[in-house]
Order: structure tokens, then sequence, then C-alpha cells
């Protein structure tokens, strides 16, 4: 017998109220200003790379790009462009059959539980059943939305799963692999870049909330214009999860100087916790980056690994392969810490010339 939070009807009303916040966030003010640097980094680095090459640009609309070299032309908007199909964004969206598609291929992934909110039940069952933490997440979509980690228990579960909905109605609930989060970008098959993305943080003044350096590290992000953060922090379960994890809520005043993990899920960090990461990598785990986005059949494929150690096989390491992400984010591999790997300018020439395959190079 499972607790009253563990009732359908209990979930469906909790998700009726994400709901409502997340229609607020998305129009909010800042949101869109966060939108609007999004694309301006874009189209400023597609126009970067055509006049590398010496092509000419034009902007259609809609933010999209037709880029001409001669005879030769493509058209691009942010990371749509023509190397991938239809189909295949629509295999590589739905995480449970990426999951099945690597476990033919033997390539290590997540233990994991597919559900809607009519089968919260189910995974709550599994759930109980896991030794270690759990991650709740939408079975489609990306970019961190709807994801909740360090779930435990009944009453996690249910919080997470209805703020999960809010992106889509099928739900995955996966066992929590310890480790580092490394994004992997290849294309058709050889790798291009490596990094290392690290969580967000954030550095205690003594005198403010968390709650408050959040709304600082925004504004600070707002004001950098596109290049500082590809998104802005979201106040969400994971926030909540990972601040409790530390013994710190909302409403903490952290002492001055120390570092405070806002959350673990990685998708709205920034400039200064991505770290290249290409020479770190075994050849194991770039042969099983590889093997994974051509079970999944993605030309450019964003291979997400989380490891403890990315100098060992993952079957040593305990290490998983996440996800394989078409139209994968190029920001982290842009902007970290120690160099910029200028996606878009190594990528266009094959673009034009129909994505021809040939070995990169760092």
């Amino acid at each position: 017998m499972y607790p009253l939070m563990c009732r359908p009807g209990v979930a469906t009303i909790l998700y009726i109220g994400y709901r409502i916040k997340e229609a607020y966030r998305v129009r909010h003010p800042a949101t869109r200003l966060a939108l609007e640097h999004r694309s301006q980094f874009y189209t400023e680095l597609w126009c970067d790379a055509a006049k590398q090459l010496g092509a000419s640009i034009e902007a259609l609309g809609s933010e999209i790009l037709e880029i001409r070299l001669g005879q030769n032309s493509t058209r691009v908007r942010q990371t749509t462009t023509c190397c991938d199909s239809a189909i295949a964004g629509v295999v590589a969206g739905y995480k449970p059959v990426v999951h099945r598609l690597l476990a033919r291929r033997q390539l290590r992934t997540p233990t994991y539980c597919e559900f809607t909110l009519n089968e919260i039940t189910k995974a709550a069952a599994f759930v109980e059943s896991s030794a270690s933490k759990c991650v709740v997440k939408p079975a489609n979509g990306g970019a961190g939305e709807g994801v909740t980690t360090g779930v435990i228990g009944s009453f996690d579960l249910v919080l997470a799963a209805a703020n999960a909905a809010v992106h889509g109605p099928n739900l995955i609930v996966e066992r929590q692999v310890p480790g580092d989060v490394y994004r992997l970008l290849y294309f058709d098959g050889v790798l291009m870049d490596a990094v290392l993305r690290r969580p967000s943080t954030v550095v205690a003044d003594g005198k403010s909330t968390v709650r408050e350096l959040i709304r600082l590290e925004n504004e600070a992000r707002l004001n950098a214009g596109p290049n500082l953060a590809n998104a802005l922090i979201v106040i969400d379960m994971d926030v909540r999860r990972t601040l409790a994890n530390q013994g710190l809520t909302l409403s903490s005043v952290p002492v001055q100087g120390i570092a405070v993990t806002l959350k673990t899920v990685i998708n709205d960090n920034s400039q200064r916790d991505n770290f290249s990461a290409k020479h770190l990598l075994c050849k194991s785990i770039i042969e099983d980056g590889a093997a994974a986005a051509e079970a999944v059949g993605v030309r450019l494929a964003g291979v997400d690994v989380i490891t403890p150690d990315p100098s060992v096989p993952l079957a040593e390491s305990g290490g998983v392969i996440l996800e394989v992400n078409t139209t994968p984010s190029y920001h982290h591999h842009y902007y970290k810490r120690d160099g910029s790997y200028p996606v878009a300018v190594h990528l266009l020439p094959f673009l034009l010339a129909n994505g021809v395959a040939e070995q990169f190079t760092a």
C-alpha cells in the first residue's frame, strides 16, 4: 500500500500548479531577454563562420539564415541544420528509445522505469527498490527542463513527476549515477570536441540569501549578453534538492566566501563551469560515444556521459551514457574557462558540401 501522495489525483493537482508557474516563467521579461540573447549568439556565430569561409549570409526571417558560397548553399536556424533528418530528431528526443537502442549495442545506460502520472505507483515501486537516489525527467525533451535529481521516496517522486509532466505526459525515472557530466560532440562518428560541464555555483557574500544570490547571478547573465551563459537559473525542485543536500534552503544566508552549488542538473550552467575535456577521455569512452551516435542514427550528436573517472572505461568506473542529443547546443563549446571550439566554423564547410565527413582537428 502506497501513501496518499502516490495517488494519481494528487500528482495531477500538483501538475496543474506547476503548469501555471511555468506559464508565468516563460512570459517573464527576463526569460524573453535570455531567449533574445540566445538568438543573438547563434546569429553572430553563423555570421562569423560565413565570414571566415568567404561566404555570404542572408537573414530570411524567424532566425532562419541562408548561407551561400559559389553554387552551394545551406540554411540554418540556431542549431538546426541539414545534418540530421526529422526522424533522427524524433528518435533522439525519446529517452527510453535511446536507452533501448544503446542496450542493443551493449552500451551502458542508467537503469530506468517509464511511467505517466496515472502510473505513479509503478514509479514509486522503482524508487523504493533503488539503493541510490533517482532522477525524474520527461521522456521527451531536453535542455534540463523538468529534470529533478536526488529523488528519494514517494514524496519527492510525486513532486518531481508533477513538475516533469509539465513538459510532456510520458515520464522516466532513472537511478542516479555519481560522477561528472561530459558532453562529447561528434560529426559522422568523429569526436570534434568534449566539455566537462559542472553545475552552476555562486559565491556567498555573507549578506544575501540563496534566493537573492540566484537573482544577482541571473542579472549578471542578462547584463553580460549572450556570452556568459545560455540560460537563466530557474528555481525548481532540483535547486531545492541540491540546496538541501548542503544543509541550505533558498532563505539561508551562507557564510561569506562559500561556494554554493545551485543545481545538480548542468544545463543552465555558465562559461565559468565548462572546461575542455577531450584530452581527459580514454579511447573506450570515445568509441562508446561514437557507437551511441551511430545506434541512434544522428550525424551531429551531443553525447552526454556521466563518469567519476573519464580515463577508464565506463564499465570500470560505473559510468553511463545519459543521452544522445541531436541539434546539440554549441554554447558550452564556444565558452569555457580554458578555450573555445568554434563549432560553426568547423561545421559550415560540410553543410555547404552536404555534410561530407572528414577528420576534425582540435
